[in-house]
């Protein structure tokens, strides 16, 4: 009974880890949107992602023309806030709060 009890507690640590993990590209998303994009753009990351629904913004990412589609919307945009690193991330929040999500962004 008590390896039973051991094995289901050690699960949902599992589980409750990796639902962080799934959220955690979103996240930082949003922090780096914060931090790299938002004045530069002039618009909250809301409305940034709101410009496009959930498939558009996946059908941008499978061309891999993110960074080319936030540079047309935000023409300031350097170089430096585009880093390939960073374009997953900004992905997963342009998608986590696109305008058919229903999701609103704290930013």
């Amino acid at each position: 009974m008590e390896k039973i009890i051991k094995i289901t507690l050690s699960t949902l640590i599992l589980i409750s880890i990796a639902s962080v993990s799934a959220n955690a590209s979103a996240i930082k998303g949003q922090k780096l949107y914060l931090k790299k994009l938002k004045y530069v753009c002039g618009m909250n990351g809301g409305a940034m992602a709101s410009k496009y629904s959930t498939a558009q913004w996946e059908a941008i990412n499978a061309k891999g023309e993110i960074s080319q589609e936030i540079k047309r919307i935000c023409p300031k945009v350097k170089d430096s806030a585009l880093k390939e690193g960073f374009i997953p991330h900004y992905f997963d929040f342009f998608k986590e709060y696109s305008n058919d999500s229903g999701n609103i962004p704290a930013c």
